[in-house]
């Protein structure tokens, strides 16, 4: 990277505003996002927003594209890559001591064992539920589910509980829990964190220890469907399908034998393959 390019980034970042929009397209990385929900997410005007998308996007940082009737930004990969690779190999001059937690991360993922995967969305009623139901039950053994919420609600929602009795899924045990209870020095260090809402994508999140792989699987919130309780009922079944069909994906996935790169890659194309 040139230090004109370079430069040019470190301006446009070098802003509150811009750089809030900046990270929350990397949360949703790969995916794009509309500026409706940028805009809502983040509580700013949309013409405030269409400026930070522009200076962002000028910059190389934001890539927009066209989905049916609307536009939706993402973030560039390849920009952000350049930039760690700038400040490491050109500023940092590859210095060990300042780039460690970096250059000493394994090749290999984690060693053989029962893999910690948590779901999180913002009401942990319906979709993490679902997902750490199917967790549960189709890992056969691999994984220990988990699921929480940002703003959880007191009680699940009775459309999910029915839906995952109907597909054969125990629900006894299963409660809405905040997301601080996983957040604890004695909680279990968690190996995978998935969002399955955007709400939760953009919240603000410490970093998780021993730096899980994550991943955002963003599902339209079944809990606000409208009409008649079969109506109702239906959207909550596809949104379970949905999620069964990632879920299945990602169990059958060779986690012992990828390097975090490809397991990112893949956990990434899951998302993108049924959105």
């Amino acid at each position: 990277m040139e230090i004109t390019s370079a430069s040019r980034i470190f301006s446009a970042l070098g802003h509150d505003g811009r750089l809030l929009v900046f990270r929350l397209l990397m949360r949703h990385a790969p995916h794009g996002v509309r500026p409706t929900d940028i805009a809502e997410s983040l509580g700013l005007k949309q013409n405030t927003l269409s400026h930070y998308l522009s200076d962002l996007e000028a910059a190389g940082l934001v890539r927009s594209e066209r989905q049916g009737r609307s536009i939706r930004y993402a973030a560039s990969l390849k920009a952000a890559t350049s930039l760690i690779g700038y400040l490491f190999t050109d500023c940092g001059r590859g210095r060990p001591e300042l780039f460690s937690s970096i250059s000493a991360a394994p090749e290999r993922v984690m060693p053989q064992k029962a893999y910690n995967v948590l779901f999180i969305c913002s009401g942990n009623s319906a979709r993490s539920i679902f997902a750490e139901a199917l967790m549960r039950d189709l890992g056969e053994g691999s994984f220990n589910a988990y699921s929480a919420g940002t703003r959880p609600n007191t009680q699940l929602n009775p459309f999910a509980l029915e839906v995952l009795a109907r597909n054969g899924h125990a629900v006894d045990a299963l409660r809405a829990k905040h997301l601080s209870e996983f957040q604890t020095q004695d909680a279990p260090v968690m190996d995978f964190v998935f969002t399955v809402c955007d709400k939760a994508a953009a919240e603000e999140c410490p970093p998780w220890p021993g730096q899980p792989i994550s991943g955002h699987w963003g599902l339209p919130d079944p809990v606000k469907a409208t009409g008649t309780d079969a109506e109702k009922g239906l959207v909550f079944a596809q949104t379970y399908a949905a999620l069964r069909r990632r879920i299945e994906a990602f169990a059958s996935l060779p986690i012992k034998s990828l390097d975090r790169i490809s397991l990112q890659q893949r956990v990434d194309q899951i998302g993108l393959d049924d959105a």
